[in-house]
């Protein structure tokens, strides 16, 4: 009989383990096999967790951007021998914006259960405090970083906002002030920018307001992590 695949959700600040529900942790602390998006942010979150069991007998696998499909294809073995495994985000739910979908992917056509546990999406947490629309929304990730491509891209989720669908994207949150600089330089006044900063955290933010409002108070995001979105 093949084990199952629990998707487990993970903090998204390091003193917001009350967000991850209690039926979680009790899962996770039965598990022996996770495979993980950073070794290092797995093991401090599965100890904060109450996960008690040595990391010696503890089959930690690396999941992220670099592994090779070949490698990932190895991983479901582990299922097939029956043994239930975890996969875990460094931050938030795995497979949404993260590494992971490949492997869900497998065990689906291996006919593996996959049992995705409640927990915090920056995502949807941000869409659901921003007041833009949440029946119709589309989630780009990272933007272009490059010239003119970038400006051109903002210019077309400008355009989809204004037509009601809310534009939702991340970007690196050493770039941050340089975006929000770029936003309100090229969208039009009257559309709708929400900024959701350190969910979860000591300094949680969520703000909503015209490119016309923003033009007069540019927030100040160093090294925070947000989540940028344009509707109306």
């Amino acid at each position: 009989m093949n084990g199952k695949l629990y998707l487990i959700p993970t903090i998204l600040s390091d003193d917001a383990l009350q967000v991850v529900p209690a039926y979680v942790h009790e899962i996770t602390a039965q598990l022996t096999v996770f495979f993980v998006e950073n070794e290092k942010t797995a093991r401090r979150y599965l100890r904060k967790s109450g996960f008690t069991e040595s990391f010696d007998t503890t089959v930690l696998l690396p999941f992220n951007e670099h592994t090779e499909s070949a490698v990932v294809s190895t991983y479901i073995d582990y299922l097939k021998k029956g043994i239930d495994c975890g996969l875990m985000s460094e931050a938030g739910v795995p497979a949404v914006a993260d590494p992971g979908s490949a492997l869900v992917y497998l065990c689906h056509q291996n006919a593996i259960k996959v049992i995705p546990l409640v927990g915090p999406s920056s995502i949807l947490l941000a869409l659901m405090g921003s007041g833009l629309n949440g029946q119709q929304f589309h989630f780009h990730g990272y933007i272009p970083v490059k010239q003119p491509m970038r400006k051109s891209y903002i210019q077309q989720m400008d355009l989809d906002a204004r037509k009601g669908v809310t534009q939702i994207f991340i970007e690196t949150p050493y770039r941050n002030n340089a975006i929000i600089q770029e936003l309100v330089n090229t969208c039009h006044t009257d559309t709708l920018m929400s900024i959701a900063s350190d969910l979860t955290g000591a300094k949680e933010s969520i703000r909503t307001q015209s490119i016309g409002a923003w033009k007069k108070h540019l927030p100040t995001l160093e090294k925070i992590p947000a989540i940028f979105m344009l509707g109306r």
